[in-house]
């Protein structure tokens, strides 16, 4: 097992995180619980408590009094663990998707979260899932961090889980995220990486590539061929492992182009 699992480790002014004993091709290095505070609080939020892992949730409520638990998005790697956390520590749960929350509202786009001495805006980023959300810790640090869930991952690129998640939706979340400026990403998997904006850019650019490949492929094989044959196509010598996954991503692109194509014929 990883020395980082069972670890808090300090990442920023105001943001730690414990990484899950959850490690996959889907979950990278584990799933990111982190712990925001200001300096001086005795008391933290838990965004994502992650899987439903005794010691992961242990060492969460341990590292301080849990104010507020925060859940990016549904998926069980991220929420699994919310409400036994809840049970352990008193704590209220707040999401976007109302069947989420205990003893807490479900969480507004621009709405500004204030516990444990920091304030957190809602960013409502759909596409991975209809309720993906962002949280914006401005005050952490010269740039600022915020905490993206699946939206944009330490490493690779996200899945759109179709049909949950949606490409036109994911592109306008990465359109929205890339006017907030440089702040450093606290990502739902993998390392953090600085720079929000030009991260989002880089999204986006691999969006339209993959795309362009989709167009491509329907070119040779058809309009009409199916999820399995797109994703032969476009992805080739794809790892097994992670062979469902580029099957809803393909199915949520070939969903968008088939919205583009009646859009531009003037409907259905």
């Amino acid at each position: 097992m990883s020395a980082l699992f069972g670890s808090v480790r300090r990442l920023t002014e105001c943001a730690s995180v414990l990484l899950a004993p959850n490690p996959g091709p889907m979950t990278l290095d584990g799933t990111n619980s982190y712990l925001l505070s200001s300096t001086g609080s005795a008391a933290a939020i838990v965004v994502d408590p992650g899987p439903d892992e005794p010691d992961h949730l242990a060492g969460l409520a341990g590292a301080g009094p849990v104010e507020l638990i925060l859940i990016t998005h549904r998926h069980h790697d991220h929420s699994a663990g919310a409400l036994a956390l809840a049970t352990m520590t008193g704590a209220p749960i707040r999401a976007a998707d109302p069947a989420h929350c205990v003893d807490g509202a479900p969480l507004r786009d621009g709405e500004i979260v204030r516990a444990a001495g920091v304030s957190l805006s809602v960013h409502a980023t759909p596409g991975h899932t209809t309720d993906s959300v962002c949280f914006l810790l401005a005050e952490d640090g010269l740039t600022g961090s915020i905490l993206t869930g699946d939206t944009i991952l330490g490493r690779g690129t996200t899945v759109i889980a179709h049909p949950d998640g949606r490409l036109g939706p994911y592109l306008d979340s990465l359109r929205a995220l890339a006017t907030l400026g440089d702040s450093l990403v606290l990502p739902g998997h993998g390392p953090a990486l600085p720079d929000l904006a030009a991260l989002s850019g880089q999204y986006l650019e691999h969006r339209e590539q993959r795309l362009a490949a989709i167009r491509g492929a329907l070119d040779v094989i058809g309009p009409g061929a199916s999820v399995q044959a797109v994703t032969d196509a476009v992805y080739i010598g794809i790892d097994p492992s992670v062979r469902l996954a580029a099957e809803r991503s393909v199915a949520a692109q070939l969903d968008y182009l088939r919205e583009e194509r009646e859009a531009g014929a003037g409907g259905p």
